[in-house]
């Protein structure tokens, strides 16, 4: 039994007990008084009557009708005529004296023969109320205790049932406010508290619904700010760091999640980030600003958008900041600069020896059969360079074009790295180097041929510019786990570690002075890789400087 069924049933004993004791006292006190009056009015009654009979009686019949009147109605008896008196107590028979009026008896008198004689009753009245008063008593004793008893059982009965809904809505209730929205409180009743515990129902109900579509937003919204692409740092009015996403951790290259409560300018490193921070917080102004993490190898550079946060009432609630690595694109504008600037250079060199020797000859030369042969040979030369440069150019920039469409059809590879090998054979014959091929015969695979033959003439092509006179030069191609693998390996100059990642890089040169003499254009390798890219193949470098190089290049051969 919890308090509160206690305390309600507790209470409805002592109201019970209240009022049955004081129905009690006053039924008791009514009765009693009922009792006396009824008493008397009896006795009067009687003593009417017994003075009639005597009136009837001979005198020799008074005695032992007084006797026996007094033993009857258990009064005492006295018979009074003229100066005679005749005494009768019921116990004692005859008695000499007849009490004397008290409180505590009861005394009657009634006239007989006209008024000649006289009958008296006296009746111990106390003694007969003291008497009644305890059987009174004691069976309003026992019936009440009987009344209390079955209402005790009764009131037990109605604050259980009272009490039991109660319970269990305080139950429901508990559970609520523990977080617990699956809970539930069942009860048919159709009346107020019935109604309230299907209230209480709807109540969970609601909250569970609530809580669950809030917890699928937090989520959401939490795995949105951790998995977005981008650094989020949130900064409290206060100045410390309430939220930071798990992308931040590469931004500043640390565990992130220690910054939490903790002051910005003492945990974040990167001084502009602290400055921009302040100035939004004194501006209370949106702010966008570039900004360079010097102390990276290599630099990083990211793009940061600070905003301030304001409240209902216009007050400031902190900062937010969003992190951008712009580092790719600031990469790509160098390249582009780079490209601009090497094209630039690249085309100025022979148009410069073009418009020289033109010159040279227009001011004489031209009548000089010797000069005048040797320089148009140049001139030719310096066209033929300036050609290919505008046909690599021309290959890279169609090769970079997203709708770039090849010609997929069935390649005879063996038969097209024969004749690139026999294209080619003359130039590596001319610095004495011996070319080594090993080919699978008969090997096909998907593709567009004249892509294909583009990879295998610059990758030979190059291992024959950069081998020394009298190196060697080996090729092979074959199949391998349903790929066609090309390797070109060379004993020539070879390529830094350092170089490596830079090959690929258009107008990029190991060796800038061989390539320019070999009328390469530095764009070969840039052409292979966008050519591997769209056959979905890989390339991959092994080189040490002054030990040679090999590549390796695999197709998927469907």
């Amino acid at each position: 039994m919890n308090r509160f069924q206690t305390r309600l049933f507790i209470g409805f004993l002592l109201v019970t007990l209240f009022v049955l004791t004081t129905l009690g006292l006053i039924v008791g006190q009514l009765v009693a008084s009922y009792y006396k009056d009824t008493l008397t009015e009896r006795l009067e009654r009687e003593l009417t009557l017994s003075a009639a009979v005597l009136e009837t009686l001979e005198r020799n019949e008074w005695e032992s009708f007084l006797k026996e009147l007094s033993t009857r109605l258990d009064v005492q008896v006295q018979m009074n005529i003229q100066e005679e008196a005749l005494i009768v107590d019921p116990e004692e028979g005859i008695v000499s004296t007849f009490p004397e009026e008290q409180e505590d008896l009861l005394l009657l008198e009634e006239s007989f023969w006209n008024d000649t004689g006289s009958l008296q009753f006296a009746l111990p009245v106390e003694q007969q109320l003291e008497d009644f008063h305890r059987y009174m008593w004691i069976f309003i004793f026992i019936s009440f205790s009987l009344a209390f008893f079955i209402i005790a059982m009764m009131s037990y009965r109605i604050t259980l049932e009272l009490t039991r809904p109660i319970s269990h809505v305080t139950n429901v209730a508990n559970e609520l406010a523990k977080g617990n929205f699956k809970v539930r409180t069942y009860d048919r009743r159709k009346d107020e508290i019935g109604q309230l515990m299907r209230s209480m129902n709807m109540l969970a109900y609601n909250l569970d619904q609530i809580t669950t579509h809030s917890q699928i937003q937090q989520e959401r919204l939490e795995a949105l700010i951790q998995h977005m692409g981008s650094g989020l740092i949130f900064i409290s009015e206060r100045g410390d760091i309430a939220v930071i996403n798990q992308y931040c951790k590469d931004i500043f290259n640390t565990d992130t999640d220690q910054w939490l409560n903790e002051l910005y300018h003492q945990v974040i490193p990167e001084k502009p980030v602290n400055d921009l921070i302040q100035q939004i917080f004194f501006t209370e102004q949106k702010i966008r600003k570039q900004i360079q993490f010097q102390q990276r190898i290599p630099d990083k550079h990211y793009e940061v958008y600070g905003a301030p946060v304001v409240g209902d009432n216009h007050e400031l609630r902190g900062v937010v900041l969003v992190l951008h690595d712009i580092t790719e694109l600031k990469r790509l504008e160098n390249i582009r600069r780079d490209f601009v600037a090497n094209v630039s250079h690249e085309l100025k060199t022979p148009m410069t020896s073009l418009k020289g020797f033109t010159e040279t000859l227009l001011d004489g030369a031209m009548d000089d059969e010797k000069a005048r042969k040797q320089f148009l040979q140049i001139i030719w030369k310096e066209s033929d360079r300036l050609s290919h440069l505008i046909d690599d150019l021309l290959h890279l920039s169609k090769l970079e074009r997203e709708d770039l469409e090849l010609e997929w059809q069935e390649i005879q590879v063996t038969e097209i790295a024969k004749e690139v090998i026999e294209l080619l054979r003359s130039k590596a014959e001319e610095k004495s180097i011996t070319l080594t091929t090993t080919f699978q015969p008969e090997l096909t695979m998907i593709g567009d041929p004249l892509r294909f033959r583009q990879i295998l003439i610059n990758l030979v092509s190059n291992a024959i510019n950069y081998t020394s006179p009298h190196g060697q030069v080996w090729v092979e191609v074959m199949e391998k786990e349903n790929q066609v693998v090309m390797i070109v390996k060379d004993n020539g100059i070879g390529i830094s570690e350092e170089e490596i990642p830079r090959i690929f890089e258009r107008f990029y040169r190991v060796d800038k002075a061989r390539s320019r003499n070999s009328g390469g254009t530095g764009l070969g390798l840039a052409i292979v890789k966008h050519i591997v890219e769209a056959f979905e193949g890989d390339i991959q470098v092994d080189s040490e400087k002054g030990k040679g190089t090999i590549f390796i290049v695999k197709l998927p051969q469907r």
